[in-house]
């Protein structure tokens, strides 16, 4: 298994030339700039920008880094490292936003890093240079980066927070669970990445797009049973059928202490959680979507799940000995998760089956995560055993190896990763580019691992990330002041 592993490596390491050029960083180079606030005034900061952070470069748009110091940072100031990768395509360097986490980072006084990274389309001279694990080594040598010249840049670079949505919360959560991994060594040295640690302080994940070997029985799994796949050809509802049979041994083989229908209520009782949050913040909860509702006057300890609501992997843990008391209706007591699924899915329409290791891997019928894994020609491939026999085939040992370096699964626990400490993974109840179970089973995972996890499904929040910049940043400044 290692010689196929080492093997694969060198496959995946093949690739162009690439232009070579000494790592540097030149602190009298900066040019200022500001940027205006949406709750009013102006932050100044000094911009590097166009930073090299690896010595052989094959794609001058997108492996470079944009580096944004706040007036008045010091070295004691944390780094909020934000990568825009969306749909593991290629990203380009940017510049901090005043409407999204960069622009209040900046106003927090945290150093903004904005790393591109190559991506599943990114192309030169005819080849495709950025399928995994490309786009992820980009983003360590980033981390490297920091760490190589953080006596230059007036930043704490032992308080590097990560920050990324969908597949770019994939990255982020990669980051956070590979950090100095030796897998990745002789891919990083390839490509003249500093020789430094890429492990990070905290990582913030906005719902995630990862775990792909197991997404589509995962998927199938949570909706299989809904309105939307009842209604499908047999076909689909076969496949479906197929996938969602497989899920119940792959969590009992992760060793959580649960099994699926266990992970399904502990997701219950996240979506309870969720909507109790958003009730008692004044949200009308409506019923027609499954959810019950205490018939009297409440106070103590609420009825949810006997007393207990889901923590921040779903362990649970008992409310507090006191609460006000409510009036009847006030207290969510149950929830019908059939009923509630089927509300998720009229929201927006499921993906086909399997979701993300289509059955036609060519031409337009591939998926992007097909295209992520495929090669240097622009030939898609499939990543899962099911798909790959279905297609008539196999996974290959070159995309087994990648599909492995692109799941943070696989590292939390894992000897030689060293696991960020701190976790925030936010994944919206009304979003279904994934099922919350995938979230979900990371936080448990990470929590069983003795990482600090803040774990929410927000409540009627679709696909989509750096929101309540609020709750965030205090939970950021919390963790860095410890």
């Amino acid at each position: 298994m290692k010689t196929l592993f080492a093997e694969a490596l060198l496959v995946t390491a093949t690739a162009l030339s690439a232009s070579a050029a000494p790592l540097a960083f030149d602190k009298s180079a900066g040019t200022p700039g500001e940027l205006a606030l949406p709750r009013g005034g102006t932050v100044r900061y000094t911009a590097y920008e166009g930073l090299r952070y690896a010595e052989n470069v094959e794609d001058e748009t997108c492996q470079t880094m944009n580096l944004y110091v706040p007036d008045g940072a010091g070295p004691d100031a944390p780094v909020f490292l934000r990568t825009y990768v969306g749909g593991y395509m290629a990203a380009k360097a940017a510049a901090p936003q005043a409407g999204d986490a960069t622009g209040r980072a900046l106003a927090e006084g945290f150093v903004v890093a904005i790393p591109g990274s190559r991506g599943r389309n990114s192309v030169r001279d005819g080849a495709w240079t950025g399928r995994a694990p490309n786009g992820l080594l980009d983003l360590k040598a980033a981390v490297r980066y920091l760490r190589r010249f953080a006596r230059d840049i007036p930043a704490d670079a032992e308080r590097i927070v990560t920050d990324g949505t969908s597949a770019g919360g994939a990255m982020s959560a990669l980051l956070g669970a590979t950090g100095n991994a030796p897998e990745y060594a002789p891919l990083l040295e390839r490509m003249g990445a500093a020789n430094e640690r890429d492990d990070v302080f905290a990582a913030v994940c906005f719902c995630p797009i990862t775990d792909l070997e197991h997404a589509d029985m995962a998927y199938e799994w949570l909706y299989g049973g809904t309105a939307s796949r009842r209604g499908a050809t047999d076909g689909i509802r076969a496949v479906s059928a197929e996938l969602a049979a497989a899920f119940p041994a792959y969590v009992e083989s992760l060793g959580l202490g649960l099994d699926a229908e266990g992970c399904l209520d502990a997701v219950k009782r996240e979506i309870i959680r969720s909507a109790q949050i958003a009730k008692d913040a004044g949200a009308d909860i409506p019923q027609d979507i499954g959810f019950a509702f205490s018939e009297e006057a409440v106070g103590g300890a609420p009825p949810i799940d006997g007393g207990k609501r889901g923590g921040g992997g779903g362990d649970g843990g008992a409310m507090p000995a006191f609460v006000p008391e409510k009036r009847p209706g006030e207290y969510i007591t149950d929830l019908d998760m059939a009923a509630y699924l089927d509300y998720v899915v009229s929201t927006q329409p499921l993906k086909t089956a399997p979701a993300f290791d289509t059955l036609g891997v060519a031409g337009q019928s591939a998926s992007g995560e097909n295209d992520e894994f495929g090669d240097a020609t622009g030939t898609s491939a499939n990543f899962t055993a099911y798909s790959a026999a279905k297609n008539g085939g196999a996974v290959t040992p070159e995309v087994a190896a990648n599909v492995h370096l692109l799941n943070p699964m696989d590292f939390i626990g894992a000897d030689g990763s060293d696991v960020a400490p701190h976790w925030y993974i936010r994944h919206g109840a009304r979003d279904r580019d994934t099922a919350f179970t995938v979230p979900f089973l990371l936080a448990r995972k990470l929590e069983r691992a003795g990482k600090d996890v803040d774990f929410l499904l927000p409540w009627n929040r679709p696909h989509s990330g750096d929101y309540a910049l609020d709750e965030l940043f205090s939970w950021l400044k919390e963790k860095i002041a410890r």
